[in-house]
Order: C-alpha cells, then sequence, then structure tokens
C-alpha cells in the first residue's frame, strides 16, 4: 500500500515552489497540502497571512488537492471550553479546505462537534472552484 504525503507549508520558499512542488509530488501518489499558518505568520508577517492562505486554498483547489487548515483553530475552545468570536470566524472561513485540525485539549470533544455543526451551515456559503477564474498575483 503507497503512503500518501502531506507538504507542510511553513516558509516563503514553500509558497513560490507550490505550484512545481505539487506537480512533482503527484506523479508518486497521493498528496496533500497543510497550511501551517502559525509558522507561515512567523516566516512572512501576520499581515500578509490571510492573503497567503487563500492563495494556497485555490491553488490546491486548482490541482485538485486536498488542503489541510491548521494551527489554533479553535485553540481557546479546545482548551476552555468557550471560543473566541475570532475563532469561530477564522473556523468557519476554514471550511474552504478539506480537513481541519485541531490540538489536543480538555474540550476537543466539544471543538469538535461545534467544528462539525459550523461546517455544516458553512458548506452552502463556500463557492469551490473559483481558482480557475483569476491569475494569482500576490507573490
Amino acid at each position: 500500500r503507497q503512503l500518501g504525503l502531506i507538504a507542510k507549508i511553513e516558509q516563503p520558499l514553500a509558497l513560490t515552489n507550490l505550484p512545481a512542488l505539487i506537480a512533482r509530488a503527484r506523479q508518486r501518489g497521493p498528496f496533500g497540502v497543510m497550511i501551517a499558518r502559525g509558522d507561515l505568520a512567523a516566516e512572512i508577517g501576520f499581515e500578509r497571512l490571510a492573503e497567503m492562505q487563500e492563495e494556497i486554498l485555490w491553488i490546491c483547489e486548482a490541482a485538485s488537492v486536498p488542503c489541510i487548515w491548521a494551527t489554533q483553530v479553535l485553540e481557546d475552545m479546545v482548551k476552555q471550553g468557550i471560543p473566541t468570536r475570532g475563532e469561530m470566524t477564522d473556523a468557519a472561513m476554514a471550511a474552504r479546505a478539506e480537513c481541519v485540525m485541531l490540538n489536543k485539549g480538555p474540550a476537543v470533544v466539544e471543538a469538535v462537534s461545534l467544528l462539525d455543526r459550523l461546517m455544516g451551515r458553512m458548506n452552502d456559503h463556500v463557492f469551490k472552484k473559483t481558482p480557475t477564474l483569476r491569475a494569482l498575483k500576490s507573490w
């Protein structure tokens, strides 16, 4: 059985080379991309994080590559049992990815349940296939 690979995108060079990386990795077997948002923000700055995670999502969608939305998703919810408003909006935006990664914590089961309900409502609001409609110009 062939194991799949997940590319953890956390540096500007990985962003620049993502299309070529996807093309090369897809030749060998199952492949996906993880947006390591904490590491990426440390590398490119918080100001450009939202823009770059959007471009990663667009590239992955255009290439039919699954994408994992990771790092600090519902972090206060997982640790303290109550999400912040910002976490709820961030988690709702994660509906554009094929997978959402949560960290461990005492309220992780409740966070999974909340995320499931939120994703169920967000599915009608997410427009997929839009990456093929505009040129990418951010980098």
